[in-house]
């Protein structure tokens, strides 16, 4: 099987670090957090869908122009 042991992990470690460079991996970091962050609030959100019917009864199925 393809197990990621340390050596395997340290060495890809550096070819991020030789792609992005040292001033990068800061942000690249914090994107990723608040990418993570964001889609565990999309995921844990419910959807809402307001289905209540207009008050004055009628639907507006054309778009106003």
């Amino acid at each position: 099987m393809m197990g990621f042991g340390f050596p395997e992990l340290i060495f890809i470690l550096v070819i991020i670090f030789v792609i992005f460079g040292a001033g990068k991996l800061p942000g690249l970091g914090e994107a990723i957090g608040k990418g993570i962050k964001n889609f565990k609030k999309a995921y844990k959100e419910p959807d809402i869908t307001d289905i209540t019917p207009p008050k004055d009864g009628k639907a507006n199925d054309k778009p106003s122009q």
